[in-house]
């Protein structure tokens, strides 16, 4: 059958199985075996160059020649399962952990899971943000059952290292002559999206905490509360202002006891 010859020259490009018996080996110019190669460095390239494309960053770190010799050891072990090439290489973070060539570089897993969250937020739908007309006109004495509801593009990170800073000092325009303290302690990074452009921003712990109970749902209230019995020193108002120009709210609900 037709979708069984094409399955097996999918493996025979994939997997390196051996070609289907219906490959036609009495082709003029090239052999069957040539041909097959021809199609597998194709297929190598082009998960090579979004890998490149999604995590330019990680290959400025480790170098042209690294990161060349490290995405075809992830693409042996995470070969492409969709069409569309923007979403592969979710996984690159998690395999770079255990890459043990790379294991000296204690903050790349880190900075791979903020290149695909940025990655991600550039590629998500527009949707809605929130409506501030819409939001005034709820009554000042429900803001604490109000429950905001997190833009698709937006993601916040927490890493031991700077990965903030390392993004930042890897971006076009950024001074040559950065230093970085690996040692500087944890950050929280927040990915947003505003007018097609993705923005990183390091959060303080607070904002950090209540935006992480917003996300999963927690009304105004609680999570303002929540928040300020482990940060007495946390601003509503200024992280609002803060998160509000950056689109990182879609809309809003009300809680049941509104």
């Amino acid at each position: 059958m037709l979708s069984d010859d094409l399955a097996g020259f999918a493996r025979a490009i994939v997997h390196g199985e051996s070609p289907a018996v219906r490959v036609d080996e009495g082709y003029a110019k090239y052999s069957a075996q040539v041909a097959l190669e021809v199609y597998r460095n194709n297929y190598r390239g082009n998960l090579h160059d979004a890998l490149a494309g999604a995590y330019p960053v990680v290959k400025r770190l480790v170098g042209d020649d690294f990161f060349r010799f490290m995405a075809r050891k992830f693409i042996t072990q995470y070969p492409s399962r969709n069409a569309n090439l923007h979403r592969y290489g979710a996984e690159l973070a998690e395999f770079v952990a255990a890459f043990e060539p790379a294991k000296q570089l204690v903050y790349l897993p880190d900075v791979a899971r903020l290149e695909w969250a940025c990655h991600c937020a550039y590629f998500a739908d527009d949707g809605v943000v929130l409506n501030l007309n819409e939001l005034e006109k709820v009554a000042p004495a429900a803001y604490g059952d109000l429950v905001l509801h997190m833009h698709p593009c937006c993601h916040v990170l927490h890493s031991n290292y700077p990965i903030t800073a390392i993004w930042e000092a890897h971006q076009p325009g950024a001074p040559e002559d950065f230093r970085i303290d690996l040692d500087s302690g944890p950050v929280d990074a927040l990915v947003s999206r505003n007018n097609d452009v993705v923005a990183v921003t390091e959060l303080t712990p607070a904002d950090a905490a209540w935006l992480l109970k917003i996300q999963a749902g927690t009304t105004l209230g609680e999570a303002t509360a929540e928040t300020l019995d482990r940060h007495p020193d946390f601003d509503l108002l200024r992280a609002l202002q803060m998160l509000v120009a950056q689109n990182v709210f879609a809309g809003f609900t009300l809680g049941a006891t509104a």
